[in-house]
């Protein structure tokens, strides 16, 4: 559907962010941090399941249904917001065009889903001129497909992330670990990001500053 573009550097700092960073980065600051600035992935078997799941979601090509037309793997980028990657699949349906992203897990649990469709979408607008009002997220373990309104707030969420997400590369410093035991528990560079023994350690070290 688009040919692909290259990211482009200056300074050895990138003009584009993967669009599955906003995603990283809604989840949390630090994890975008490990994985984008430093270019650090630890596998465990929820990250190997979803890369076995996705084999198939992955192979690009365009099938023709009765009511839909669906294009998998589509390379989509914004100019406009520095913004680049795959959609893993656009559908066109009674005239009506948007994204579907794949997830392993199940609806509702992390809204880090809803923010990067809703890029994908802000991509897919800029290169085709049309507004797009949804998208789905087809999640492997209900085998069903959830509706993501495209709204102002979550658009204007989305593009604070972009911002965040340009000005953290640019500084090239991890961020702090968060306060959130969920997230943090169900995080698989959690080994490798270490947080209550970060926090800790801050906590002893602005405790001797004091003295």
């Amino acid at each position: 559907m688009w040919g692909n573009r290259q990211m482009t550097t200056i300074e050895n700092v990138p003009t584009q962010i993967p669009l599955a960073m906003i995603n990283a980065l809604a989840y949390c600051p630090r994890r975008f941090g490990y994985e984008f600035i430093q270019a650090e992935m630890l596998m465990n078997e929820h990250v190997v399941e979803g890369l076995l799941r996705h084999q198939g979601v992955d192979l690009a090509g365009t099938t023709w249904l009765a009511e839909a037309v669906q294009e998998r793997r589509v390379y989509v980028w914004s100019e406009r917001l520095g913004l680049a990657g795959f959609c893993d699949l656009v559908e066109v349906r009674g005239g009506e065009q948007y994204p579907v992203e794949y997830k392993k897990g199940r609806p509702g649990k992390w809204k880090s889903d809803h923010a990067q469709l809703c890029a994908q979408a802000l991509c897919l607008e800029e290169r085709t001129g049309h507004s797009i009002d949804r998208g789905f997220i087809f999640y492997f373990a209900t085998r069903r497909r959830e509706e993501v309104p495209f709204t102002a707030t979550l658009r204007a969420e989305v593009e604070a992330l972009v911002s965040e997400a340009h000005r953290l590369a640019v500084a090239g410093t991890l961020p702090p670990p968060v306060e959130n035991p969920a997230k943090c528990r169900d995080c698989s560079l959690q080994p490798l990001c270490l947080p209550d023994e970060v926090r800790q350690l801050a906590s002893i070290a602005g405790w001797e500053r004091g003295l």
